[in-house]
């Protein structure tokens, strides 16, 4: 037989069951053993390892369970010979074989963001500061909702907590003038989810739909996943240009409009109702994303299209990823009634519901106020970092930027006049060699590059960082583009 090797790091000759189990694995799979393939008896191998004889057994019945070995009454094991339990040589190469999906996805999947844990200023849009979050009212919210009814513990409706529903619907009414029917709304896993229902609901391979250049990548990505080709329509102060919608056929549209991403117009009442008669006449769905209507700043939030479409061609998209945390994963559409049903389906099929204790704590925090209290109080602290940050660009660098999108959001966009685009790699690197993170406007242009920016533009979110940290992150980058404008007229 074989001796059996005490693993590494044992530093005791007894052996359990599961180590004798893996080091007779490991000697059967390098075929170790002789042409008979026979195993000592469980008395003889227990006495040679000085365990007992049930400990043997037990590592035997295992190899036995997963075809290792054959076992039988008065023999001694024998080792089963099959191919599957010889080891390759090396791994077996093979071809991947997608879906027509997964080709796509191959595609135009994102690539991951590097991590970015040690910088002074991470600008990323998209982030907020952990101490904005509502941590004890969240804590009560979500005790309540475990002890008050456990049989919430249990398979529920697709479409979402009735309670939660019934919550938002008077929520949307009061703050956003969105007047809908309870069963309208849908849960989902936050807006990504969302808009995936939408594209697996509306959209056939090869359909097209109407993006905002430069617009939202994430929501290009998943139309274009499902094989949607996207038609890219220009922007201006005034949001999504409908001059140029006009002839355009599409299945849907996608835009923000009280906020557009990244640039931070807002659509006027003639561009709205123009696109709402272009949805009508092509028989097309208009996806409003209402992404952060809640932080306005000099004025009040604008109505949203909903609320001058009867809800019939629009399909509004929220979510809590602005107010509370984008790791909550909790977002909402509001879609036309004859669609309820089938959306219901396609998130039953899909994951069957948002996870619903946190549903039932949201749904807390709305009735008793408390969202309300926290949206007030976090409005307050971003509007204070927008105006230090406004105020740090600006005595940084003065007329040589120009800042979009400053009214509302978490966010600016920051163009440098005399920077070329062709510096923006530069400049990134050279700002993350001082431990800020900055990070391009253009890969929200459409990647036919024809409208594209001829100098560097930069989203900057400000949501996730104290007041020192912006005032620092704005001197270092002001020196990262000295040094770059120093080497160009070298």
């Amino acid at each position: 037989m074989a001796q059996i090797k005490t693993p590494p790091g044992h530093r005791t000759p007894r052996m359990g069951a599961r180590q004798i189990y893996e080091a007779l694995r490991d000697q059967i799979l390098g075929r170790a053993y002789g042409a008979d393939g026979l195993l000592p008896s469980s008395r003889a191998l227990a006495a040679e390892l000085g365990v007992s004889r049930g400990t043997v057994t037990i590592a035997y019945e295992q190899l036995a369970a997963e075809g290792f070995i054959e076992i039988r009454h008065g023999a001694r094991p024998r080792v089963i010979e099959r191919e599957r339990v010889r080891t390759p040589s090396r791994p077996l190469s093979r071809k991947v074989r997608l879906s027509g999906y997964g080709e796509r996805l191959r595609q135009v999947a994102p690539r991951s963001e590097e991590q970015s844990r040690n910088l002074l200023a991470n600008f990323r849009y998209g982030d907020l500061s952990p101490s904005d979050f509502p941590v004890l009212a969240w804590k009560r919210a979500v005790v309540a909702a475990m002890t008050r009814r456990p049989a919430r513990l249990a398979y529920n409706d697709p479409c979402g907590s009735r309670r939660l529903r019934m919550a938002l619907q008077a929520y949307l009414w009061r703050s956003r003038t969105v007047r809908c029917d309870v069963d309208q709304i849908i849960i989902v896993n936050g807006s990504q989810q969302g808009l995936d229902l939408c594209a697996r609901l509306l959209l056939n391979s090869d359909d097209r739909f109407v993006m905002e250049d430069p617009g939202y990548l994430m929501a290009r990505h998943v139309f274009a996943a499902n094989g949607a080709a996207a038609v890219p329509i220009p922007v201006d102060g005034d949001g999504l240009d409908t001059e140029q919608l006009a002839k355009t056929e599409a299945r849907l549209a996608y835009v923000t409009p009280s906020h557009q991403f990244p640039l931070g117009g807002v659509m006027p009442i003639a561009r709205r109702h123009q696109l709402l008669g272009w949805a009508r006449k092509f028989d097309a769905y208009v996806i409003e994303d209402d992404y952060d209507s809640e932080y306005r700043y000099d004025t009040k939030p604008v109505p949203p299209l909903h609320a001058l479409a009867a809800s019939q061609d629009v399909i509004y998209l929220g979510t809590v990823s602005k107010t509370l945390s984008p790791t909550l994963r909790i977002g909402y559409l509001v879609v036309p009634s004859q669609l309820q049903s089938l959306f219901a389906a396609a998130k039953q099929i899909m994951d069957r519901h948002t996870p619903l204790i946190e549903q039932e704590a949201l749904a807390t925090m709305l009735e008793t106020g408390a969202y309300d209290r926290h949206v007030k109080r976090v409005r307050r602290r971003n509007g204070e970092r927008r105006q230090v940050l406004l105020d740090a660009l600006r005595r940084r660098f003065g007329d040589r930027t120009q800042i979009d999108g400053a009214a509302a959001g978490l966010h600016v966009v920051v163009w440098f006049r005399d920077l070329p685009r062709t510096s923006e790699a530069a400049l990134i690197e050279a700002a993350r060699v001082k431990g800020v993170g900055i990070y391009p406007v253009t890969p929200l242009f459409s990647p036919d590059r024809r409208h594209q920016p001829d100098v560097v533009g930069l989203v900057m979110g400000y949501a996730a960082l104290e007041a020192r940290q912006i005032e620092h992150g704005c001197q270092l980058l002001a020196q990262a583009v000295d040094q770059l404008r120093s080497r160009r007229l070298s």
